[in-house]
């Protein structure tokens, strides 16, 4: 293996030391990655909404396995490898409603179980069995509003990688039962490692010096802004500041009318996240998604209590995507540094870095586990 997961690195990331910088850029790791990480976790796939009715279905990705997910005509929810077992082509594409799913190379046929209906010219074919020839299963498992899948057939419950963030978020006030989905908001591809998009997500470090707006709306004081982390997930909460709360808003981005009055960043093994910021209750779902060793798609997906006006959504997620430009152009950044071969290794500030920390020893034990 052209990897080198060297036992003494576990040691090294204890005392603070980083992964190795060539792990950010590394093809031989990039698809270790997939392998050992991407294809054995949870990930978020797209919302129930859109596969409320029979035969509703939706494309998604996990890692760089293509995903559908279908409402069966007897009413389940599956997912399915969206890869045709003729010659691999996809076989859908975006979303909609089918009576089956129907390889446009082809037209081999399946029906929404996944089972071959029909493939032409086969019956010319001897010993030809349709029921070999099915659509791999995912699993697939829903939380609220939102729908996960995860290529292993092995993997522990959805409910694992959650640990006590659905009871944290819901004792802070937000029923993400109640919320209803608003769209996608945006979509960008970022030049940079997904670990890096992920690290710079991990810490509000970088807050006071790239995000001065950010930091005038949330409390950024490392006495303030509280960072924990459980076995698969990791949480960042910042209180609205003292002098807003008392009515101060000059130089906010937007007032934070609402019952939210402390932000929520929770991130999730292994590239997903829940965001809520001050004001009216809503969740943002933002992944991190890898697209080679290299490039990042990135992309949000909003819930928001029904009552919640369109020029408040508005206002918010442009906020959000003006903190969005500016972590681009940081981890672009980093990418670059990185990529240069000038140094080996970082030094993290455990006191405010910690959850990157934890999050490159899931990495480093992903990495070093074949099993």
């Amino acid at each position: 293996m052209a990897v080198d997961v060297a036992t003494d690195l576990g040691e090294q990331l204890d005392q603070g030391l980083t992964l190795p910088a060539s792990w950010y850029s590394d093809p031989e790791v990039y698809r270790l990655e997939q392998q050992r990480i991407f294809k054995r976790a949870w990930q978020y796939g797209g919302t129930v909404e859109s596969v409320a009715e029979r035969g509703a279905f939706f494309t998604c990705r996990a890692g760089e396995v293509p995903v559908v997910v279908v409402r069966g005509r007897d009413g389940e929810l599956r997912g399915f490898v969206n890869v045709c077992r003729h010659r691999g082509h996809e076989v859908a594409s975006g979303c909609g409603k089918r009576e089956t799913l129907q390889c446009p190379y082809h037209a081999w046929t399946y029906d929404l179980d996944g089972s071959l209906r029909a493939a032409p010219r086969s019956d010319r074919e001897p010993g030809f069995d349709h029921a070999d020839w099915s659509l791999r299963p995912v699993r697939v498992e829903t939380w609220g509003p939102l729908v996960y899948v995860n290529p292993s057939l092995d993997a522990s419950p959805l409910a694992e990688v959650l640990g006590g963030v659905p009871q944290a978020m819901l004792d802070r006030g937000l029923d993400v039962s109640t919320l209803e989905y608003r769209g996608r908001s945006r979509e960008w591809v970022v030049d940079a490692n997904w670990k890096i998009v992920v690290e710079n997500f991990l810490e509000c470090y970088h807050c006071p010096v790239a995000h001065q707006t950010f930091s005038r709306l949330i409390d950024v004081d490392p006495d303030a802004y509280a960072l924990s982390t459980g076995r698969w997930s990791s949480s960042q909460l910042g209180p609205v500041p003292g002098r807003v709360e008392a009515g101060d808003t000059n130089g906010l981005p937007y007032v934070p009318d609402g019952p939210m009055r402390t932000s929520q960043f929770h991130f999730f093994w292994p590239n997903w996240t829940f965001n809520t910021l001050p004001g009216a209750a809503h969740l943002r779902v933002l992944v991190f998604e890898p697209d080679g060793p290299e490039r990042t798609r990135t992309y949000v997906d909003g819930f928001w209590d029904p009552e919640t006006p369109d020029d408040v959504i508005a206002e918010m997620t442009e906020f959000g995507a003006k903190v969005g430009e500016e972590d681009r152009g940081l981890v672009e950044s980093v990418h670059r540094g990185l990529r240069s071969g000038t140094i080996e290794q970082g030094r993290l500030l455990l006191g405010s870095e910690h959850l990157l920390q934890h999050f490159q020893r899931l990495v480093y034990e992903a990495l070093a586990d074949p099993a």
